[in-house]
């Protein structure tokens, strides 16, 4: 990957980019790569970090990183992938063989329940028409009710947003996340 185009804030931070940091980031750890970016407008990162998806919702963690990682992926947004592969994968309870297939361009069909399956054709479905078809309208309402569609479609939305920003600035990978599947980091 080339060089960031917009170099990620160093320590010490101003106090709001600080406050914004905490509301994501565990006491102790470091800012991660986009949101040191990201703050080098405050009033964006502020809106960012509370803007976010990641809390306790409607839909299980499984189902919440199934639709970022195959939306991060559909992006080729690969540090946003590698981040959620290394923090959030094993917790949500996806193997070796169905992380990878997130990033493939033709998901194995066999890896996934039928509702799992219906995520993936959203994320598809979204990504290239930024629509649902009714057979896969069906296919989600048959395991989603209302509450969980509007955060389905939102979230699938945010990380596309999420995904042009790490794009588009070439923010550089964490040193902890993986690559793509298929990618080797250079020496």
């Amino acid at each position: 990957m080339s060089s960031p185009r917009i170099a990620p804030l160093e320590p010490p931070y101003a106090d709001a980019v600080q406050q914004s940091f905490a509301v994501v980031m565990p006491a102790g750890t470091p800012p991660l790569n986009i949101f040191r970016t990201v703050g080098r407008n405050p009033r964006v990162l502020s809106r960012m970090v509370r803007g976010g998806l990641l809390d306790k919702g409607s839909i299980s963690i499984a189902d919440r990183e199934l639709v970022i990682l195959r939306a991060c992926a559909r992006c080729r947004a690969e540090y946003e992938w590698g981040v959620h592969a290394a923090i959030y994968a094993e917790r949500a309870g996806l193997s070796a063989e169905q992380l990878a297939d997130t990033w493939s361009d033709l998901v194995d069909a066999s890896l996934w329940s039928d509702a799992q399956r219906a995520l993936l054709a959203m994320v598809d479905s979204l990504h290239r028409c930024a629509d649902l078809d009714d057979a896969t309208w069906a296919a989600l309402t048959a395991n989603y009710d209302d509450e969980q569609m509007v955060e389905l479609v939102m979230l699938a939305g945010l990380y596309h947003a999420v995904s042009f920003v790490v794009n588009a600035f070439r923010i550089e990978a964490e040193a902890f996340a993986p690559c793509a599947p298929g990618r080797e980091v250079s020496p």
